[in-house]
C-alpha cells in the first residue's frame, strides 16, 4: 500500500510538473500581445515570462471601477418589523412605492425548527416552512408596519398547502404581481417545491392566487432507492431538477422575464461550493405560461436572485454559492451574463429598492434595501443594508488627490 500510495503521488508531480513546464514553454514561446500600457497598469515584468494569473488579468473587461461596492453590516429595523423572538421574518421582496409609503412582502411563521428528524407532520422542518406572505409599510424604510396577510397557504391538498415563502413583487401597467415558492405537504427531503402567482389591482390587495403552479422543477432526474435522500441518484437532470427556488419577474423588451434559482437533484460540493444555478423562464403574459430558456442554466453560481434593469440589458447580484459568487454581472439581453465587478460581504436575500433610479449608475438600485439575519438557530428578522461605491484607496491623513 505504502509503494502503491508512494508511486501514485510521484506520478502526480510529474504530472504537475509537466503542466509547469508545458505552461512556461507556452508562455515564452508563444506571441502574447502585451501593450506598454498593460505592462504597467497590471505590473507585469517582462513580456516573455507571463503568468497565467496576468493572462487572465489581459482577458479583464476594460471597464473601470464603477461595478465595485461595499456594503454595511445590516441595521436592525424599528416598529413592527423589529426583531421579535419566536417569529420569523425573511426573505423580503424588493420594495416599491405608492402614495408616500414603501410597501414590501416577506416569509413569516412562528416557533421553532426542528428538521426533518421529528414529525414532519407537525413539525416545522426549516425556518421557511410553514409560512404565510405578509407585507408591512413604511415611510422612511426604517420604521415599518406590518399590514397583515397578502398571500395564505392553500387549502389542504393543494400545491401551495404546506408554505409560501421568499416573494418578490413586480408592478405592470397598474396592476401588483407576487410571485413566490410553494411546497405541499408532506414536506420530506426529496419534496419537489413549485413557484405560484398571485395578482390585485392594489398592493393592498385582495390577492388572487393561481390556480396551479406557473414553473414547476424539470421532471428528467431519477432518485436511488426509495430512501428519502435527495443525494441518491441514478440521473442528476438538469439543473433545477429538484427545486425552483427565488423567482422574481422582470418586465424586458416586450416579454416577462422570470429568473429563478435552481436545485439539483443529487447536488454536490465543487470548488466552488454547493451546486447552484439560475435560469430563466419567459412569457408574453404576465400569467403565463412560462416557458424555460433553452440557454438554461444562465449561472454557473449564486443563491437567492438579485436582478435589475440597466442600460438596456439585467444586472445581477451573485453571491454565496459557485465559483463565480460574490460578482455583479449583466447581460445585454438577459441571459448571457458576464462578469463586471467582485464584491465581498454582500447582504442576503436582498429586497431591492425599486423606487431608486437604476440607470443613474450600475449599482445605485444597492444604495440601500433590505435583508434577512439570523438572530438564532430558530428566529429571523429583516434589516435593512446600504452601500457605498469605493473609487479609491487612501491613507489616514491622506487627500488622494492626483497631481
Amino acid at each position: 500500500m505504502k509503494n502503491t500510495l508512494y508511486s501514485f503521488l510521484a506520478l502526480g508531480l510529474s504530472l504537475v510538473s509537466a503542466s509547469c513546464s508545458k505552461q512556461q514553454t507556452n508562455q515564452q514561446t508563444g506571441k502574447i500581445q502585451i501593450s506598454d500600457e498593460e505592462m504597467d497598469y497590471l505590473g507585469i515584468t517582462d513580456r516573455e515570462h507571463v503568468s497565467a494569473a496576468s493572462l487572465r488579468a489581459l482577458k479583464w473587461p476594460k471597464i473601470g471601477n464603477e461595478w465595485f461596492i461595499e456594503f454595511s453590516k445590516p441595521q436592525p429595523l424599528k416598529g413592527d418589523l423589529a426583531y421579535e423572538e419566536g417569529v420569523v421574518r425573511r426573505d423580503p421582496s424588493a420594495m416599491i412605492q405608492e402614495n408616500g409609503l414603501y410597501y414590501v412582502w416577506y416569509s413569516k411563521s412562528v416557533g421553532p425548527t426542528q428538521g426533518f428528524a421529528g414529525d414532519i407532520e407537525k413539525d416545522k422542518v426549516f425556518p421557511w416552512d410553514r409560512c404565510d406572505i405578509w407585507y408591512a409599510t413604511s415611510k422612511d424604510g426604517i420604521t415599518w408596519k406590518e399590514e397583515g396577510i397578502a398571500v395564505a397557504r392553500g387549502k389542504k391538498g393543494a400545491y401551495d398547502d404546506r408554505s409560501v415563502f421568499t416573494v418578490e413583487i413586480m408592478k405592470h401597467q397598474g396592476k401588483y404581481y407576487l410571485c413566490y415558492q410553494t411546497v405541499k405537504s408532506p414536506y420530506m427531503v426529496r419534496v419537489k417545491n413549485q413557484i405560484g402567482l398571485a395578482w390585485a389591482d392594489s398592493p393592498n390587495g385582495p390577492w388572487t392566487k393561481s390556480a396551479e403552479p406557473i414553473l414547476s422543477p424539470a421532471d428528467n432526474g431519477i432518485w436511488k432507492g426509495e430512501e428519502d435522500n435527495r443525494f441518491n441518484v441514478v440521473k442528476k437532470g438538469d439543473f433545477d431538477s429538484h427545486k425552483v427556488h427565488d423567482p422574481c419577474i422582470i418586465p424586458y423588451k416586450g416579454k416577462f422575464y422570470l429568473y429563478y434559482k435552481g436545485e439539483q437533484m443529487g447536488e454536490q460540493i465543487t470548488f466552488g461550493g454547493r451546486q447552484i444555478r439560475h435560469g430563466v423562464a419567459i412569457a408574453d403574459n404576465p400569467l403565463g405560461p412560462y416557458v424555460k430558456s433553452p440557454y438554461n442554466p444562465i449561472s454557473n453560481s449564486g443563491h437567492e436572485i438579485c436582478v435589475w434593469p440597466y442600460k438596456g440589458g439585467i444586472a445581477a447580484l451573485i453571491t454565496t454559492d459557485g465559483p463565480e459568487k460574490n460578482t455583479l454581472q449583466w447581460a445585454e439581453d438577459g441571459i448571457n451574463f458576464e462578469i463586471m465587478g467582485s464584491i465581498k460581504d454582500a447582504p442576503h436575500a436582498i429586497g431591492l429598492n425599486r423606487s431608486a433610479d437604476n440607470e443613474k449608475e450600475p449599482t445605485e438600485i444597492l444604495r440601500w434595501g433590505l435583508t434577512h439575519v439570523y438572530n438564532n438557530s430558530n428566529d429571523q428578522s429583516i434589516m435593512r443594508f446600504t452601500s457605498n461605491r469605493v473609487t479609491k484607496h487612501v491613507a489616514k491623513g491622506e487627500n488622494g488627490k492626483s497631481k
